[in-house]
């Protein structure tokens, strides 16, 4: 895992990209390294995981290329031996040559035949063309903005953010975008003249300034053919196959484990390969954890790593709120707003201060297998709307009554209940959107400013343009196919990589993996949920290794005790938000509006405590565009 940064055809390119690879060390603080030739300029960051010698430096080049590359290939080895066969020699033993030399042996072609996570850039003397490359589910970031023929890149938005200055300014509907959704969705950006390389596609540039870009892998495409696959599925095989292969390492490699189902498959999986494995798991406060009505994650924790004889390191989540979360949004680039990037954070910087680099997560296994309540929810809500209109306004106005807290903990059954009702009545993708949502289109319009009424709709158009391109005829796969497009780069694994790079590690996600998505679509919904139970295609395959007490346990949450925070730590930082906020002085956001948030929260009347917080992540991630990036707004 490294950072990356570069130039091409752009005025002051080198020293350019000198300061934007600067910008990224803490991607790799392993070393750094240039290269320049003619147009072109290219920076690299490096945290050494797979061959540790100068071999392995980069950018790297060989044959007249030149790569600069952020990822790792677990299949590394076996196109290794594929390319030897061919009378290709190598000089060292690090995936980035393997990548090099394929580049050289078969272009572009080579890029379906890749099985990892990758962001790279790689340069051709001969012909002067500049290719960017993404991975195929968008694990890993490649941020760009274009001039003329020209362009300048970077693993981080931050870097290109902060170099180009005046040049960049804010996307209010990207804005309003991560109001929706809590994330910024990764088909836009945050600043109207920055892009983002779209999963599994190629961008080239040549000197004549013409460009061209190539769909090398479609999720889309994979999910349709899985439908149309009726063999059988071992889904055991595919993930203890993907798991062995992301055990690629040159360095330790621990896991993340909660005690959850992925996070312990992946785990055992893992101890298998390399007995005595480390682990790292979170707790919290005990009064936290009671007034959020958290389940006890650390418990199940405990129970698997004591089975499988890992190495269990236990951190207690009691940060300095008010301290961490603007340094959080500074390193998220974007607006996010889930706590949960706090964790990985502590986790991370847990791990690598005992020497640990890289860590095994059980992200995507929700997305992929519809193991998310909003999914067995979405299937209940069918049911829901065959009962009487009398019922269910009768059960709506009992629901409503209820208080979703008290002054000393809250009621995790009754935000379920509300949170069911505000969708359950709605056509399948409104229903789909408004289950994982922050607003609906009322409420969002009442909290923006009325000048951006078309961009709300734009941006609810969007999902339902994502939602309904696909030829898919199956509710639970339509469900997960737009996760994996939407939710699932654009919130969970963006922060991923933000928060745990922001630590100098590297965190692998072995579900979310090629292979495994391939095998994912070929399971049909009625095997993910079955009854009121979701995942179970994955529980079943489970428990080949896992006893049942951890695979049928209740699903837990890799979050934060956040109502907790808002209601404690986070008070005075609200109240100066809606008072004196940059995002209602300019008019984004409405003053009134907020008071109402705030107002309810307190009264226990309705769970606002995600609302809030995203709204100080939104001023925080403002205030540093405005001020530390120097950007204007229009």
């Amino acid at each position: 895992m490294c950072g990356i940064a570069g130039a091409y055809s752009w005025p002051d390119g080198g020293p350019l990209t000198d300061r934007l690879t600067q910008c990224l060390a803490h991607r790799g603080p392993d070393g750094d390294g240039r290269y320049g030739h003619r147009e072109v300029h290219l920076g690299h960051r490096r945290l050494s995981i797979v061959d540790l010698s100068e071999t392995g430096a980069q950018p790297m080049t060989a044959e007249g290329l030149a790569l600069t590359y952020n990822g790792e290939l677990y299949n590394a080895p076996e196109l290794r031996a594929e390319l030897e066969a061919a009378g290709v020699r190598f000089r060292g033993t690090s995936d980035t040559e393997v990548l090099l030399r394929a580049w050289r042996e078969w272009g572009t072609d080579c890029l379906p035949r890749l099985r990892g996570m990758f962001a790279f850039a790689v340069y051709d003397e001969r012909t002067g063309e500049l290719v960017l490359v993404r991975d195929q589910l968008g694990i890993k970031p490649l941020f760009f903005v274009r001039r003329g023929g020209g362009v300048v890149f970077a693993s981080e938005l931050k870097a290109l953010a902060r170099e180009l200055g005046g040049a960049l300014n804010v996307d209010q509907a990207a804005m309003i975008a991560s109001l929706l959704y809590y994330w910024v969705p990764d088909s836009r950006c945050a600043y109207r003249e920055a892009e983002k390389l779209p999963p599994g596609t190629w961008l080239r540039f040549r000197p004549d300034g013409s460009t061209d870009t190539g769909t090398y892998w479609s999720l889309r495409e994979v999910a349709e053919e899985g439908a149309a696959y009726r063999g059988e599925v071992d889904l055991h095989a595919v993930v203890e196959d993907s798991t062995r292969k992301h055990l690629l390492s040159d360095v330790p490699v621990a896991t993340f484990l909660s005690g959850g189902l992925d996070s312990s498959y992946l785990t055992a999986l893992a101890a298998r390969e390399q007995p005595g494995i480390s682990a790292y798991t979170i707790g919290f406060r005990p009064e936290d954890a009671k007034f959020e009505a958290m389940p006890d994650d650390l418990r199940y924790a405990r129970i698997v790593a004591r089975q499988l004889g890992v190495d269990l390191h236990e951190i207690e989540i009691a940060p300095d709120v008010q301290d961490l979360l603007p340094r959080m949004t500074h390193h998220l680039d974007e607006p996010i707003g889930d706590p949960a990037a706090i964790n990985s954070y502590l986790i991370c910087t847990a791990a690598r201060e005992a020497g640990v680099k890289v860590l095994l997560s059980g992200m995507g296994a929700d997305e992929l297998f519809a193991g998310y309540r909003k999914h067995v929810a979405n299937l209940l809500a069918l049911r829901y709307r065959r009962v009487p209109g009398v019922a269910r306004r009768a059960i709506g106005a009992a629901v409503d009554r209820l208080p979703v807290a008290s002054s000393t903990r809250g009621y995790r059954s009754v935000r379920f209940a509300k949170r069911f009702l505000s969708f359950a009545d709605l056509p399948e993708e409104t229903a789909f959107r408004r289950s994982y949502t922050m607003y609906d289109r009322a409420e969002l319009l009442d909290l923006v400013s009325p000048d951006l009424r078309s961009e709300v709709d734009d941006v609810l158009t969007e999902h339902a343009d994502v939602y309904y391109d696909t030829k898919l005829t199956d509710q639970v796969n339509r469900m997960c196919l737009a996760d994996a497009r939407m939710f699932l780069p654009g919130l969970n694994l963006a922060y991923t990589d933000r928060s745990t790079m922001a630590a100098s590690t590297e965190v692998r996600t072995p579900f979310v993996d090629v292979e495994v998505v391939r095998a994912a679509f070929r399971v049909p919904g009625r095997e993910k949920i079955a009854g009121r139970q979701g995942k179970a295609a994955l529980k079943k395959a489970a428990t080949a290794i896992l006893p049942d007490e951890i695979v049928y346990r209740p699903k837990g949450l890799f979050s934060a005790p956040l109502r907790a925070w808002m209601s404690r730590d986070l008070a005075p930082l609200v109240r100066e938000v809606i008072e004196d906020g940059v995002l209602v002085e300019s008019g984004f956001l409405r003053r009134d509006a907020l008071r109402k948030l705030v107002a309810e929260d307190a009264a226990g009347r309705e769970d606002r405590a995600k609302h809030l917080w995203h709204v100080l992540t939104l001023e925080y991630w403002y205030r540093g565009a405005l001020r530390g990036e120097r950007l204007g707004v229009q």
